[in-house]
């Protein structure tokens, strides 16, 4: 009997920890939009206060580093994510061979 409740334990923990990994997954979509939502505010505002002078002005540069400096962030965040899960995967599986 003990074996049972051990078994559902387990089981009981791989859930708990597969809806706390999707909630740190979403966190992080979550967090992504927010820094997309950010340039794009910024980028706004940056058309309203520089004038366009083509694709080497100043404006077209600072815009150029925002959405470079998004593409970073989203990269490092998604890595991140990977890491999580597959570290996560591995841990689980791990749990559920030992019983």
């Amino acid at each position: 009997m003990a074996t049972t409740t051990t078994k559902t334990s387990t089981k009981s923990g791989t859930k708990d920890a597969s809806e706390n990994l999707q909630k740190f997954i979403d966190g992080l979509q979550a967090n992504e939009k927010s820094a997309l939502d950010a340039i794009k505010k910024f980028v706004d505002t940056v058309n309203d206060v520089f004038p366009d002078f083509g694709e080497e002005g100043p404006r077209s540069k600072i815009i150029d580093a925002a959405f470079s400096m998004t593409q970073q962030i989203v990269e490092s965040s998604n890595k991140m994510a990977k890491d999580l899960v597959g570290v996560t995967e591995d841990a689980l599986d791990n749990i559920a061979r030992s019983n």
